[in-house]
Protein backbone atom coordinates (compact mmCIF):
# COMPACT_ATOMS: atom_id res chain seq x y z
CA UNK A 1 0.00 0.00 0.00
CA UNK A 2 2.92 2.33 0.65
CA UNK A 3 4.06 1.94 -2.94
CA UNK A 4 0.69 3.09 -4.24
CA UNK A 5 0.70 6.10 -1.93
CA UNK A 6 4.23 7.01 -3.04
CA UNK A 7 3.18 6.71 -6.68
CA UNK A 8 0.18 8.99 -6.07
CA UNK A 9 2.38 11.48 -4.25
CA UNK A 10 4.90 11.51 -7.10
CA UNK A 11 2.06 11.96 -9.57
CA UNK A 12 0.68 14.92 -7.58
CA UNK A 13 4.13 16.54 -7.43
CA UNK A 14 4.51 16.17 -11.19
CA UNK A 15 1.06 17.63 -11.80
CA UNK A 16 1.56 20.56 -9.43
CA UNK A 17 5.01 21.65 -10.60
CA UNK A 18 5.16 23.42 -13.92
CA UNK A 19 7.57 22.00 -16.45
CA UNK A 20 10.31 24.44 -17.28
CA UNK A 21 12.93 23.47 -19.79
CA UNK A 22 16.48 24.43 -19.00
CA UNK A 23 19.23 24.41 -21.57
CA UNK A 24 22.63 23.25 -20.39
CA UNK A 25 25.62 25.32 -21.39
CA UNK A 26 28.02 24.04 -24.02
CA UNK A 27 30.61 23.52 -21.29
CA UNK A 28 28.17 21.42 -19.22
CA UNK A 29 27.19 19.39 -22.28
CA UNK A 30 30.88 18.83 -23.07
CA UNK A 31 31.52 17.70 -19.49
CA UNK A 32 28.63 15.22 -19.72
CA UNK A 33 29.84 14.00 -23.08
CA UNK A 34 33.39 13.59 -21.72
CA UNK A 35 32.05 11.54 -18.82
CA UNK A 36 30.04 9.35 -21.18
CA UNK A 37 33.07 8.80 -23.41
CA UNK A 38 35.19 8.04 -20.34
CA UNK A 39 32.73 5.36 -19.21
CA UNK A 40 32.59 3.86 -22.70
CA UNK A 41 36.38 3.82 -22.88
CA UNK A 42 36.66 2.11 -19.48
CA UNK A 43 34.04 -0.47 -20.47
CA UNK A 44 36.00 -1.21 -23.62
CA UNK A 45 39.22 -1.48 -21.62
CA UNK A 46 37.55 -3.88 -19.18
CA UNK A 47 36.47 -5.98 -22.16
CA UNK A 48 39.99 -5.98 -23.59
CA UNK A 49 41.41 -6.91 -20.20
CA UNK A 50 38.99 -9.81 -19.89
CA UNK A 51 39.92 -11.08 -23.36
CA UNK A 52 43.62 -10.89 -22.44
CA UNK A 53 42.89 -12.80 -19.22
CA UNK A 54 41.04 -15.50 -21.21
CA UNK A 55 43.93 -15.81 -23.67
CA UNK A 56 46.47 -16.05 -20.85
CA UNK A 57 44.36 -18.69 -19.12
CA UNK A 58 44.27 -20.67 -22.36
CA UNK A 59 48.05 -20.35 -22.69
CA UNK A 60 48.51 -21.57 -19.11
CA UNK A 61 46.22 -24.52 -19.78
CA UNK A 62 48.25 -25.35 -22.90
CA UNK A 63 51.48 -25.12 -20.90
CA UNK A 64 50.05 -27.41 -18.22
CA UNK A 65 48.99 -29.91 -20.87
CA UNK A 66 52.41 -29.79 -22.54
CA UNK A 67 54.10 -30.23 -19.16
CA UNK A 68 52.02 -33.33 -18.45
CA UNK A 69 52.90 -34.76 -21.86
CA UNK A 70 56.60 -34.13 -21.25
CA UNK A 71 56.40 -35.75 -17.81
CA UNK A 72 54.78 -38.82 -19.37
CA UNK A 73 57.43 -38.96 -22.10
CA UNK A 74 60.17 -38.56 -19.49
CA UNK A 75 58.76 -41.48 -17.50
CA UNK A 76 58.63 -43.58 -20.67
CA UNK A 77 62.30 -42.77 -21.35
CA UNK A 78 63.19 -43.84 -17.82
CA UNK A 79 61.35 -47.14 -18.34
CA UNK A 80 63.13 -47.66 -21.66
CA UNK A 81 66.46 -46.96 -19.98
CA UNK A 82 65.72 -49.45 -17.20
CA UNK A 83 64.72 -52.10 -19.73
CA UNK A 84 67.89 -51.52 -21.79
CA UNK A 85 70.12 -51.65 -18.71
CA UNK A 86 68.49 -54.92 -17.63
CA UNK A 87 68.91 -56.41 -21.11
CA UNK A 88 72.57 -55.36 -21.29
CA UNK A 89 73.24 -56.56 -17.73
CA UNK A 90 71.67 -59.91 -18.56
CA UNK A 91 73.81 -60.19 -21.69
CA UNK A 92 77.13 -58.75 -20.46
CA UNK A 93 76.84 -58.68 -16.67
CA UNK A 94 77.57 -55.73 -14.40
CA UNK A 95 80.12 -53.23 -15.62
CA UNK A 96 80.69 -49.80 -17.09
CA UNK A 97 80.35 -48.55 -20.63
CA UNK A 98 82.41 -45.80 -22.15
CA UNK A 99 79.80 -44.11 -24.41
CA UNK A 100 82.47 -42.39 -26.53
CA UNK A 101 84.37 -45.58 -27.43
CA UNK A 102 81.61 -48.14 -26.94
CA UNK A 103 83.95 -50.26 -24.81
CA UNK A 104 82.32 -52.22 -21.99
CA UNK A 105 84.43 -53.07 -18.99
CA UNK A 106 82.96 -55.74 -16.69
CA UNK A 107 83.23 -55.23 -12.97
CA UNK A 108 85.48 -57.64 -11.15
CA UNK A 109 83.80 -60.91 -10.36
CA UNK A 110 81.73 -60.89 -13.59
CA UNK A 111 84.44 -62.18 -15.89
Amino acid sequence: MAVTEESKLAQKVEESSPTVETKFTDEELKSLSDLQQGYQQKQSQFGQLKVQRILLTQQLENLDETELQLETQYSELQKSEQALVKTLNDKYGQGTLNPETGVFTPTEGNT
